[in-house]
């Protein structure tokens, strides 16, 4: 049903709160993901362990093909992932550790779970990339369990008209069994904003709320609205609550009218990037009102990939992104591998603490012809395309790391080099670090997470990875500080700079460009075009000034005009 159509039904359900996530809002009537399939406590031992162990392999190279043709169906980050869970599904060690279980005597469906388990404690101490990929791990375990039990896998319930789907949560391969052209919006009770499902629904535009206490309320049919802009889910909306929604669609569909280059009301210009992962999604921006990309993630191209990619491999996938976008910006990160992220080529096992472990351009102290094939196959890319590519390294912790990266690059003909700033180490040697390169680009997630010590998926402690945190800004203030005085560019690329509220106070620290999800871009842009630089300004000292996170916005929301309060539903 669409927002504003056929009568809402009275009177009134309860308002439940979540985290949102984007600021879209949507309604229209529930449909629940279908139920888990749980493996029973204990078991019988299988009359024949060696029949039953081949059962459980096929069962898993069933699920491990179904999950890869969706992922062929699909496209960018979802097919992404949706491969990486097909892969996951056929590790021989996960396989090899499960059918061990069941020659030992164990029931199929116990003995997948038992195993799940043990490699989810393992993902959980690695953390970062490898601790969210347990809802993945989760889901392959569920539809094992549910195929060996001969019931429906769980998630992607058949959708007759666009819906709201709600669940406890939804892994990757869940969201990639909707049909997405008939997903209205997303509600889970558990989840995270930065999950895999939670940056999919952003990427393609879908309305969703996570952790929203008491959402297993909502039945089949029920009428709700769906609010991310302020992480509401109304129980049968009345009329004023469904006009809302109806005047929020419009004029979201109003700002994405607007092509213009990024910028403040006085003409001050501020670059609107879009992050990407593969040269399929750079061709997908090419009638996209996007100034180029902020963010190429690399490794996201290797994902598949049992060894290393070879130079004219990686040189291919670089010309395709480049020749898409030309003649726009494109910035490149080198891999960003290792540790907490799963290619088979670049792990290292056995880390106490992978997070602070050998990952991204620590990489060169254990494998550095990673690294220089990479740097040879963009400059090859490069030469071939006629283009100037900005490539940056991530976690650089140190100006001698940050001399040295700069220094492999141009040897091997990059002309742009840049780093990211993730680690406090970096933003406090910031200036320093800004003379050995051409530009920085700061990841605010792992930021945040590194400054203030608190796992990123840690959903009790969610209030101290905010952005918003005094802390957190005032490092970010100091990478901005250091760039304007060299007269360099600094940009942001994590998910705060599609925030239209944050986007303004980082453009009034002195941010030079902003690369985000293109979905965020109408919005940002807006925010930016109704605000002049001087007013930027100010709301960058009111959030700088401010003792905690929430006092910090609440100050800035008092500076933003109230056309674009109303508009994007800022409160």
């Amino acid at each position: 049903m669409a927002a504003g159509s056929g009568p809402s039904i009275s009177p009134p359900g309860p308002v439940l709160h979540g985290i949102g996530v984007g600021l879209g809002a949507v309604a229209g009537p529930v449909v629940r993901a279908h139920p888990i399939a749980t493996a029973p406590a204990t078991a019988p031992a299988p009359v024949d362990p060696q029949a039953a162990a081949k059962k459980l392999t096929d069962v898993m190279g069933v699920v491990s093909h179904s999950l890869s043709a969706r992922a062929h169906a699909a496209t960018g980050t979802l097919s992404e992932v949706l491969e990486a869970a097909a892969d996951m599904a056929q590790d021989p060690d996960l396989i090899e550790m499960a059918v061990g279980k069941v020659l030992e005597g164990t029931d199929p469906a116990v003995a997948i779970t038992e195993a799940t388990a043990i490699y989810a404690d393992m993902f959980h101490a690695a953390g970062g990339y490898m601790a969210e990929r347990v809802t993945d791990l989760m889901s392959i375990r569920d539809r094992v369990v549910a195929r060996l039990s001969g019931l429906p896998e769980p998630g992607g319930p058949p959708l007759t008209e666009p819906s709201i789907v709600t669940a406890v949560d939804l892994s990757p391969a869940d969201t990639g069994a909707l049909d997405l052209s008939k997903v209205l919006g997303i509600v889970l009770s558990q989840g995270g904003p930065t999950s895999h499902t939670a940056i999919i629904a952003g990427q393609l535009g879908l309305p969703c709320i996570v952790q929203v206490a008491g959402a297993e309320v909502l039945r089949d049919g029920d009428m709700v609205a769906l609010d991310a802009a302020s992480g509401t889910v109304s129980v049968r909306p009345d009329e004023a609550t469904l006009a809302a929604v109806k005047a929020r669609q419009e004029a979201q569909a109003m700002l994405a009218s607007d092509k213009a280059d990024g910028g403040t009301s006085d003409g001050h210009p501020v670059q609107l990037l879009a992050n990407i992962g593969t040269a399929e999604d750079a061709q997908r921006l090419v009638d996209e009102a996007v100034q180029g990309v902020g963010l190429f993630r690399t490794e996201v191209l290797f994902l598949d990939a049992k060894t290393a990619p070879t130079q004219a491999d990686q040189a291919a996938a670089y010309e395709k992104a480049l020749t898409a976008l030309k003649p726009r910006k494109v910035v490149i990160r080198t891999i960003d591998a290792g540790a907490d992220k799963p290619l088979a080529f670049a792990t290292m096992p056995g880390e106490e603490n992978p997070a602070l472990g050998v990952r991204g351009y620590r990489l060169v102290r254990t494998i550095p012809e990673l690294l220089s094939t990479q740097l040879a196959a963009i400059a090859e890319a490069a030469k071939e395309t006629d283009t100037n590519p900005w490539v940056m390294a991530p976690m650089i912790a140190s100006v001698a790391e940050a001399h040295d990266f700069a220094h492999a690059a141009r040897s091997a003909g990059i002309k742009t080099v840049g780093v990211m700033i993730e680690v406090p180490s970096a933003a406090i040697r910031a200036k320093k670090i800004l003379k050995e390169v051409d530009f920085v680009s700061l990841g605010t997630n792992d930021l945040a997470q590194y400054t203030m010590a608190t796992d990123r998926l840690a959903g009790n402690l969610s209030d101290l990875l905010s952005i918003w945190q005094p802390g957190v800004l005032f490092l970010v203030n100091r990478v901005a500080r250091a760039g304007k005085k060299l007269k360099k560019p600094v940009g942001v690329c994590g998910e705060s700079a599609g925030d239209p509220l944050m986007a303004l106070v980082l453009t009034g620290m002195g941010m030079t460009s902003l690369s985000m999800s293109p979905k965020s871009i109408p919005a940002v842009r807006f925010a930016l075009r109704s605000h002049t630089l001087a007013e930027c300004e100010a709301m960058a000292k009111a959030a700088l000034k401010a003792r905690s996170a929430v006092e910090g916005r609440a100050a800035v929301v008092k500076l933003v005009r109230p056309e674009v309060k109303s508009v994007l539903a800022i409160k």
